[in-house]
């Protein structure tokens, strides 16, 4: 994280991170990110097409990226097939219709995940990965729920 950031976060959420949208344009993804955090381009997603992001102490990370539905899965389905641990391994999970949303600390680290189902776009699958400090877990809520609930299609 950048010096200072995690002061940043927890004075004044949201507050001077300078948040700017990343889009996937093949794929019609946009997501807003604060880049003041992660300001270290770090290459491409290992899934999909998008873009992963590092903070400057490379200790946090967000990777945005976008995939066809190919198996016209459904959120819940795609967990089925492509989650690398037991679900009672997750401290939070959430599955709709729609998305699906899930979270685990871990050995000092919080990982968060959400993909959003779209089916007017041709079965695309909008996805989020971050990855952070769970002793700033707390500090981090709000850009977390921002990030999350800023993922979609991009608009017309």
């Amino acid at each position: 994280m950048l010096p200072g950031a995690d002061a940043q976060v927890r004075g004044r959420p949201g507050q001077g991170l300078d948040w700017q949208s990343f889009q996937v344009e093949d794929f019609g993804t946009t997501v807003d990110y604060p880049a003041g955090i992660f300001s270290e381009p770090a290459g491409k997603s290992e899934k999909g097409t998008g873009q992963r992001f590092n903070s400057a102490d490379g200790r946090s990370t967000l990777t945005i990226y976008a995939l066809e539905n190919a198996d016209g899965d459904t959120p819940a389905s795609y967990l089925r097939k492509n989650l690398r641990m037991p679900r009672s391994a997750l401290d939070y999970e959430r599955v709709t219709r729609s998305f699906f949303a899930i979270s685990r600390e871990r050995e000092g680290t919080v990982l968060y995940s959400r993909c959003n189902f779209a089916s007017g776009d041709g079965g695309i699958i909008h996805c989020i990965d971050l990855v952070y400090p769970q002793e700033i877990a707390r500090a981090w809520d709000g850009i977390v729920t921002r990030i999350s609930r800023s993922l979609r299609p991009l608009q017309g």
